[in-house]
């Protein structure tokens, strides 16, 4: 079996060094368990600062965000999917995860292809799209890297599949109107649309999907809707964060990912 832990916070604009301790307390806080591998939110160490894009921006080793996020690693033994950061490469800046070993090195990194651009959201005004999905081979199984808003794009998701992953990493900032957070029935009904369309992700897809959201303020007009998940292949939700600032555990069998595309093999008959 293998744990995992998903981790769901509210960064604050500014405030770098306490939004990495706080990682840690999350990370430390579960270290009586078996951890395998911990998955963090979009932007978790920074929170969407695009006014500030520049001065928060990483080089193409990660920075000094990344250096922590390593030594974490090795801290306390185990994978990390770095959410993501504003990476500066040439005079390009990217969306870009991170994944870390448990000895602390990098073993990929994936740039986000589909940038949010609709409804008050301006992400190309600021980065470029990736060029390709990408997937990383971990001594717990191969995962595939997906970012937000990368989940309105389900081919994508089923590339991946026939990849051959076993569990989809999906890092988000999933915002919506403080509007719309502020009135229950509206949040609900929010929580209740990310939940489906990851589960349906995970279940056409016959694989585990890990979606780490922020929680709550994420700028001056919008709020994350939490809800981080992990989710079986069967589309069963094994843990869910809800509104907190939190971390959730759960073990997953990948053997389960194995033999469901073994009795129907999706990715191989379309």
């Amino acid at each position: 079996m293998i744990g995992i832990l998903n981790i769901q916070v509210n960064p604050t604009f500014g405030k770098l060094e306490v939004n990495l301790k706080k990682i840690e307390h999350f990370i430390k806080k579960h270290s009586d368990k078996s951890v395998d591998l911990v998955v963090l939110p979009e932007f978790f160490a920074t929170g969407n600062d695009y006014e500030n894009y520049e001065q928060i921006s990483v080089d193409e080793n990660g920075g000094e965000v990344i250096e922590y996020i390593k030594g974490l690693a090795k801290k306390y033994n185990t994978n990390i999917v770095a959410g993501s950061v504003v990476e500066k490469s040439g005079i390009n800046y990217y969306n870009t995860t991170f994944v870390i070993g448990r000895s602390g090195e990098i073993l990929g990194k994936y740039r986000k292809m589909h940038l949010f651009d609709y409804m008050g959201g301006n992400e190309r005004e600021i980065f470029t799209p990736g060029e390709k999905f990408i997937t990383v081979n971990l001594d717990i199984g191969k995962i595939g890297l997906v970012i937000s808003h990368d989940v309105r794009f389900p081919l994508m998701y089923k590339n991946l599949s026939k990849a051959g992953v076993d569990i989809i990493v999906q890092p988000s900032s999933w915002v919506i109107p403080n509007e719309i957070y502020h009135d229950a029935n509206s949040l609900k009904y929010a929580q209740e649309m990310w939940e489906a369309i990851n589960r349906t992700r995970a279940y056409d897809n016959q694989v585990y999907l890990v979606t780490s959201n922020q929680t709550k303020t994420a700028g001056k007009e919008g709020s994350a809707i939490g809800t981080s998940l992990i989710i079986a292949p069967t589309s069963e939700v094994l843990a869910n964060a809800k509104n907190d600032q939190c971390a959730v555990y759960a073990q997953i069998d990948v053997q389960l990912v194995k033999y469901y595309k073994s009795i129907c093999p999706i990715a191989q008959i379309d």
